[in-house]
């Protein structure tokens, strides 16, 4: 309620009047503003609660079981292939609500993880999808309307790895993953299908996982150990990190009750017995205990690192000189600026473009004048040649029809001649 004044001074140097002269006062009687925590409690259950899971593990490893298992309900979920080409995320929101509390949760899962021969690239639709939800709440933060209260918020608050029961070490493909999301949500990895390997394997497993994520720098949720009320148990609950799970929805019967395991034909492993397997652990610490802290630990850590990046990039900064009109007129008038630039240098591109065009558009021409003359005086020349032909052709039909005319003359005469003679002839006889 109060801080001393050089407290005060280091967090905010610049304090009123009024600020500066805070004292502490002692009541007289109850007032009533100790019902405060109890006003929060009934306002957030009345608005409920929203919570995201990713789900990241190889096809076929078991995370839609651990599911449904984890929230002792069945989601909708549908077995995928292994010849997908890529990773795809496929989330389903669900409303659940146990006693009063209302809780909107969405499962997403990560559909083909690792299921392509060039996995180099499988991380990158999951970074982009995580992302892609701080980029929404950005975008609903900077409206000018804003609506948070009843905005779905979809960033993922935790990250539930799923490692192959190999019991040796880690694939490079789990390395390259981890590193790559550690710093935008919370990583809780966990060993899947762990009932496949014996207890010996299963603890040097764990060291060797913790010892490869150490020594690769990446960085997973560590259960918080601030408050004293929980202090113990979360930091027990490190040491027992990765938490080796089995999920089973089937109930048997062990004993007089049922109870939800899975059997097989050398014996039974039951689904809630700590000494089985982890997922009482893993259920204690994710739902129960430290789910508002992972709430906390997305919006304070991974979406603020998102966010501060998003507004340095848009040339926002921290600089106490400049207030954020100031920052944001000096952003726009750099903005114009570049535009005005870009505006510029198109203009002269678009001039220096349009002279090369109107160039070869000359030379274009020039060299049609330069054909059109050169089929002109070919079509002269063919021209003329035709017409001495034609000349020489009409010479030689007036010559022929002379010769014609000579010989017809000279055919009538003979034949004129002949028949003079015979007509002498037949007189004579008579």
């Amino acid at each position: 309620m109060m801080a001393a004044p050089d407290v005060m001074k280091n967090v905010q140097p610049k304090l009123s009047g009024l600020e500066k002269g805070t004292r502490t006062l002692n009541l007289a009687g109850h007032v009533g503003f100790d019902s405060l925590p109890d006003q929060l409690v009934n306002k957030s259950v009345a608005q409920g609660f929203c919570f995201n899971i990713l789900c990241v593990g190889e096809t076929g490893i078991g995370k839609s079981t651990l599911m449904d298992t984890l929230f002792n309900t069945h989601f909708n979920s549908s077995p995928s292939t292994h010849d997908l080409p890529g990773v795809k995320l496929k989330g389903h929101s669900y409303e659940l609500q146990e006693s009063n509390v209302r809780l909107k949760l969405t499962v997403v899962d990560s559909v083909g993880f690792g299921d392509q021969i060039d996995k180099s690239d499988s991380y990158k639709s999951i970074v982009e999808f995580i992302d892609k939800q701080f980029e929404n709440y950005l975008q609903e933060e900077l409206k000018i309307k804003r609506n948070i209260h009843i905005y779905h918020d979809t960033r993922i608050h935790t990250c539930l790895y799923f490692i192959a029961p190999t019991g040796h070490s880690l694939k490079s493909l789990d390395l390259v993953t981890m590193k790559a999301l550690d710093s935008k949500v919370n990583i809780i990895p966990v060993i899947a299908k762990a009932d496949t390997i014996t207890k010996v394997e299963l603890h040097k497993f764990k060291m060797k996982i913790m010892s490869e994520l150490v020594s690769n720098g990446v960085q997973i949720y560590q259960f918080p150990t601030e408050d004293e009320t929980v202090a113990d148990l979360n930091s027990t609950m490190n040491s027992h990190l990765p938490f080796a799970v089995v999920g089973s929805t089937e109930e048997v019967k062990v004993g007089n009750k049922m109870v939800k395991a899975r059997q097989y034909p050398w014996g039974t492993v039951q689904v809630e017995n700590e000494n089985h397997c982890d997922f009482v652990k893993l259920r204690e610490m994710l739902v129960r205990t430290n789910m508002e802290d992972l709430r906390e630990q997305t919006h304070n850590r991974h979406y603020e690192l998102y966010r501060r990046c998003k507004l340095q990039e848009m040339g926002f900064s921290d600089n106490d000189s400049m207030s954020l009109t100031e920052s944001y007129t000096q952003k726009h008038t750099q903005h114009i600026a570049e535009l005005q630039k870009k505006e510029d240098e198109m203009t002269q591109m678009f001039v220096v473009r349009v002279k090369e065009k109107e160039q070869d558009l000359k030379e274009a021409e020039k060299e049609l004048h330069s054909k059109f003359d050169n089929l002109k005086k070919q079509h002269a020349e063919e021209k003329k040649k035709l017409e001495d032909q034609k000349r020489h052709l009409e010479e030689q039909m007036n010559l022929f029809g002379k010769k014609k005319a000579v010989t017809l003359q000279a055919q009538q005469q003979a034949q004129l001649q002949a028949q003079q003679a015979a007509t002498m002839g037949k007189g004579r006889k008579k």
